[in-house]
């Protein structure tokens, strides 16, 4: 967060209160606890910040600032464009912007009120219809409302994971929430009554074809078979090794697109 010297105070509170919110959190932090911080009284902070909640509005604004100017950017792009345009911009502002979104996550509502709170509406309402395109379904604009959530929420829940890494797993995991289902499975996944499982029929299918590593016969025989494959192709082996050492997939993420468990894919890691 940066600013021009004349307006130095109030970047100065800001940057007390990101500090002080992310120790004790918003609602744990007066105003007072933010002047003694800084050696100011609490009416030179009311000064610039007339109440506490506009300092959680000013915190969120470049984020606000940001994202608007991303949709922006995408407005009247071919509409694949438009989409990935959106997708990509998004987790690349969340990312730029992931220590004040971690911390104010929580207090979000706080916000809930005024212009904040309509931009947040607009923006969201926006991103949606980009991404669901020109005369979406139901189904499209379902599917457009995951994968913005798809594009944010892992910000503030893998704190402990690199940036280039999670970003590479959100694509990979919002590209695969987007990919067309064969026309047989649009019904939805079954239900393995004695395993209390949910198979998707198209599971070994968009796995193979995204590693490029199944035969039809191979994916025929996964849509036929209920439950998750108990072991991998010597091809899907090496593709999860690579995927692994590349650092661009978690375990997790693997998993999901073998069709294995966690437990499958840490066994073939550890082989020899």
């Amino acid at each position: 967060m940066t600013a021009d010297p004349a307006d130095d105070t109030r970047t100065r509170i800001l940057r007390a209160a990101l500090d002080l919110f992310a120790e004790h959190g918003y609602q744990r932090t007066s105003l007072r606890q933010i002047g003694e911080r800084l050696r100011l009284t609490k009416t030179a902070i009311l000064y610039h910040f007339p109440a506490k909640e506009h300092l959680l509005a000013a915190l969120i604004e470049p984020l606000l600032a940001d994202l608007e100017r991303l949709l922006d950017a995408a407005q009247g792009q071919p509409t694949e464009q438009a989409r990935w345009t959106v997708l990509e911009g998004w987790v690349d502002i969340m990312l730029a912007h992931r220590r004040p979104l971690g911390m104010l996550y929580h207090d979000i509502a706080l916000v809930g009120r005024g212009d904040t709170y309509h931009r947040l509406i607009t923006i969201a309402m926006r991103a949606n219809d980009i991404i669901a395109g020109p005369d979406a379904g139901r189904r499209e604009r379902v599917r457009a409302v995951q994968a913005v959530a798809a594009c944010s929420d892992p910000i503030v829940f893998f704190t402990d994971v690199s940036d280039e890494v999670l970003r590479a797993d959100m694509l990979d995991g919002v590209r695969r929430l987007l990919t067309p289902l064969p026309a047989d499975t649009a019904a939805g996944p079954r239900t393995d009554a004695v395993a209390g499982t949910h198979t998707d029929a198209a599971a070994g299918t968009h796995a193979g074809a995204t590693l490029g590593s199944a035969t039809p016969a191979e994916a025929a025989s996964r849509r036929r078979r209920p439950g998750r494959p108990p072991a991998l192709g010597r091809e899907q082996v090496e593709a999860a090794r690579r995927m692994h050492a590349a650092g661009t997939h978690s375990v997790d993420a693997i998993a999901a697109a073998l069709g294995v468990s966690r437990a499958t894919v840490y066994r073939h890691l550890t082989a020899p």
